[in-house]
């Protein structure tokens, strides 16, 4: 199942429906359903193309804001993209749910506006959401405000999947017997401008599929790099490896840019070397690749660089000494 999101507002950080159409999103890809956020205010100058991404979509939600008056220039925008470019076979088979959040007075108004848009549109309604917020901090805190939410978008997943009918609105048959769209005879100009925007769309997805492509390149290269490095560091503990009669102790160092630490686990004789995740390590150090290398390389010593403050260190900094006398690498450089 596919829905899409247009969100009408201007993306203010307190603007009460962004909280609203979060949650419903969240709620939604719970069920496993794809969803797709448009911001209008973002694509403000691609409003007239955004019909052409309702061909995949079961169901959309038409979420802005009222903050003075009506639901806002960009959402009239996109309905009537709608209605010149949309494609209305299409539409007749999608199902919408208006969300209509107001600082102001008018909510019921507006969420009825796009209600009867998109009837008029030949769309198929949802049960939508309107209400008077005044400090989004109230409708985030307020659990009975959430379960209002979460039940609209469970209710909207069932509605889809179960393919609810719904009666005739006499708005349809007024579309239907006066309100038809003439056809659209555009400019040469016009016709130039909306191939561009067509065109740069398919330019943008390859540049992001080049992308993505360079990314996974680049992500195998590194990958490669860190497990040589990761063998490598394994290779000069162990060389370097002098036991201390009953000397036991269990060392995790994590390297920054790596997932898994370095454990030393080192019981007498016997040292083991391997990257993991630590149980119970008397020390936890953290430290950087360049700091580690240097240390390897017989440049640095454990102390020193946990006394320059290049390395944090947790735990028993008498157990973090023993690592210069169970490692000594500048010994190791000498020879």
């Amino acid at each position: 199942m596919n829905i899409n999101i247009y969100y009408g507002g201007r993306g203010i950080i307190d603007d009460p429906t962004l909280f609203v159409i979060n949650k419903m999103q969240e709620i939604l890809e719970e069920l496993r359903v794809n969803v797709t956020r448009y911001n209008l205010y973002e694509c403000k100058n691609t409003i007239p193309t955004l019909p052409q991404t309702l061909k995949d979509a079961d169901g959309i939600i038409l979420a802005t804001t009222v903050e003075w008056y009506g639901i806002g220039g960009y959402m009239q925008q996109f309905l009537d993209a709608c209605w010149l470019f949309g494609d209305k076979e299409k539409i007749s088979q999608i199902y919408m749910c208006p969300i209509v959040m107001s600082t102001t007075y008018g909510e019921r108004e507006a969420k009825l506006n796009l209600s009867t848009a998109w009837e008029i549109l030949g769309g198929l309604p949802c049960s939508g959401i309107c209400g008077y917020i005044d400090n989004t901090v109230t409708l985030e805190m307020n659990q009975e405000y959430v379960r209002i939410i979460e039940k609209k978008a469970e209710n909207m997943y069932r509605t889809i999947n179960q393919k609810m009918a719904s009666f005739p609105a006499s708005n349809q048959a007024v579309r239907q017997k006066v309100s038809i769209s003439q056809a659209i005879d555009l400019t040469p100009q016009e016709t130039e401008q909306l191939s561009r925007y067509v065109s740069d769309d398919g330019y943008v997805q390859k540049q992001k599929e080049d992308i993505q492509e360079l990314t996974s390149l680049f992500r195998d290269m590194l990958f490669n790099e860190g497990t040589e490095k990761e063998e490598e560091y394994r290779q000069n503990f162990e060389k370097c490896f002098r036991p201390q009669a009953g000397f036991e102790a269990e060392y995790a160092i994590g390297i920054d840019d790596k997932k898994d630490k370095l454990i030393l686990t080192v019981k007498g004789p016997h040292m083991e070397c391997v990257y993991g995740a630590p149980k119970q390590p008397e020390v936890e150090i953290q430290t950087d690749k360049i700091t580690l290398e240097d240390i390897v390389n017989g440049r640095m010593t454990f102390q020193r660089a946990f006394m320059s403050g290049a390395m944090k260190v947790k735990g028993d900094f008498r157990t973090l000494r023993m690592l210069d006398v169970l490692f000594p690498f500048e010994e190791r450089k000498s020879v």
